[in-house]
């Protein structure tokens, strides 16, 4: 059956760009939604419909029977979602981010370790991730992994906007088999890491270990993020770095959510989250 999404997005003036905006994807994504080239899951139809201003039964149905849009209910915020590209001459990457996602992603970096830790980061958050990088990998992986850090770092920041109505603070223990990790973070507009977590090995397959360090820390600082990373134990390699990633994914998932009693308040004294307490 033909959708209607094209019809929706020209009927209330959006371009395709707009619309992948609204909900934190890429042009490409909904293009391919329109032309029926990736398929519409049922969470695709929630976040069309939230972006089009519709309900998820209106996106399909002959084209000349469109229903009226529906404005957002009173008190629905409007999804939380930003795209940021970052070209240098070691990288290009480009990351569109929806913070109110179901934790789809779409991820290439050309590293397959790096791609496999940003999935579960976004299952895990529940934040939607399109990632796309190409970088110098002929030398090494570390600008590559670097600057995604940084750059999703940026995209993060960017679309939790002033910072309203977010509870802040989050803190995750994950196990993973003998490995136990603690991650806690404080959106705070002041970047900073502390990471307490060693390997035994120098690589995992073709990934050096000390890279994921660097991760942490571009991210961190892009998103001006405090953020502790303790491996309190554990022996297998993998484990350690998966479980501080689920970690990092499940405290953010608490830190960016609306507090219902504060939706219009910055969680602080001074009122903002800029280098302030």
């Amino acid at each position: 059956m033909a959708n209607r999404i094209r019809e929706l997005r020209k009927q209330i003036g959006l371009n395709q760009n707009a619309l992948a905006e609204r909900i934190g994807t890429t042009s490409q994504q909904v293009s391919h939604l329109e032309t029926g080239r990736r398929r519409l899951t049922q969470a695709w139809m929630e976040r069309l419909a939230a972006g089009l201003d519709c309900e998820p039964a209106a996106l399909f149905g002959p084209a000349d029977e469109l229903p009226p849009t529906r404005p957002l209910p009173p008190g629905n915020p409007t999804m939380r979602t930003a795209s940021i590209e970052r070209r240098t001459k070691e990288t290009q990457i480009r990351v569109a981010v929806n913070i109110d996602g179901a934790g789809e992603f779409m991820v290439k970096t050309g590293i397959g370790f790096l791609d496999h830790m940003l999935e579960q980061l976004s299952r895990h958050s529940l934040i939607n991730l399109d990632i796309e990088a190409k970088g110098d990998l002929h030398i090494d992986y570390h600008h590559t992994t670097e600057d995604t850090g940084i750059v999703i770092g940026k995209a993060v920041k960017k679309a939790l906007g002033d910072l309203s109505g977010i509870t802040r603070y989050g803190s995750a223990l994950i196990p993973m088999d003998e490995t136990l990790s603690r991650v806690s973070l404080d959106i705070s507009g002041r970047p900073y890491l502390i990471w307490r977590v060693d390997f035994s090995r120098p690589k995992l397959g073709e990934m050096d270990t000390e890279l994921f360090k660097e991760w942490f820390q571009a991210f961190s600082q892009a998103a001006e993020i405090t953020l502790h990373v303790d491996n309190l134990y554990g022996q297998n390699n993998h484990h350690i770095v998966e479980s501080c990633y689920k970690g990092l994914a499940r405290a953010l998932r608490q830190a960016v959510q609306i507090d219902s009693r504060k939706t219009d308040a910055v969680p602080s004294t001074k009122g903002v989250l800029s280098g302030s307490l």
